[in-house]
């Protein structure tokens, strides 16, 4: 399969559809290329690719407009499900603020690239099994360089904060 002669052969006609389809440029250009993404990941069994990538681009039509009305829905629920905006801060809090959230920035990147990610991963929730594919180390090291990188970020906050004194 030769995906540059089959691009040439179909996008414009592909992009042509999902223009017609949606209404929006720039949505067809998006949609069209991942549907020509997809014929790469995952080439279709069938030999009639021109029929295969029309049916994915329109379920990625589909899926798009689905995943507008979940938005759109969540949106127009009553105002006691809204955020609630924060309030207001002084100037000078705000500007604390920005330089806490600029030491500790600082903090982060004097760790190594694996030790940031592993904190960064963690704070989001992931086990130590994901952030050790992710860092590439084995699932019992996590744990020990989460800590290590904690100890080694907390002495950098602690010369950074005092700084500040």
């Amino acid at each position: 399969m030769n995906v540059e002669q089959l691009f040439e052969e179909h996008h414009d006609a592909l992009y042509r559809y999902l223009v017609r389809l949606t209404g929006d440029a720039d949505l067809a250009a998006d949609l069209a290329q991942e549907a020509f993404v997809r014929l790469v990941q995952r080439p279709p069994r069938e030999m009639n690719l021109r029929a295969w990538l029309f049916a994915v681009a329109t379920n990625l039509v589909r899926d798009d407009a689905r995943s507008r009305s979940r938005w759109r829905t969540l949106l127009r629920r009553g105002a006691d499900r809204l955020p609630v905006p924060d309030p207001v801060r002084a100037p000078d809090s705000v500007a604390e603020g920005r330089e806490r959230e600029r030491i500790v920035r600082r903090g982060l990147e004097a760790l190594s690239w694996k030790e940031r990610t592993i904190l960064l991963m963690r704070e989001e929730g992931f086990t130590h099994r994901e952030i050790a594919v992710a860092v590439g180390t084995t699932t019992g090291a996590i744990g020990t360089m989460a800590a290590r990188a904690l100890h080694k970020l907390s002495a950098e906050l602690g010369v950074r904060m005092e700084s500040l004194a």
